[in-house]
């Protein structure tokens, strides 16, 4: 497998995962709600960590698509 082609396959996985991460947010907001001080404060469950892993790999995809493409983010 190339560089590349492995790039676009951490990338890919990565949306995968942020699908599904989700997926289960829809779901748990539809089942509990969920207020702002769960969403910003949750010390545990699924919104304990949420923001900041999505924001992780969602950062991680934008700098693999400018990897792929050769270019740098500013």
């Amino acid at each position: 497998m190339s560089d590349i082609a492995a790039l676009k396959a951490e990338k890919q996985a990565l949306i995968e995962k942020m699908a599904e991460m989700q997926q289960q947010f829809i779901d748990y907001e539809h089942e509990h709600g969920v207020s702002g001080k769960d969403y910003w404060g949750a010390k545990e469950g699924l919104l304990a960590n949420y923001r900041d892993a999505y924001m992780t790999m969602a950062n991680r995809v934008v700098d693999l698509a400018h990897e792929i493409v050769g270019s740098s983010r500013l």
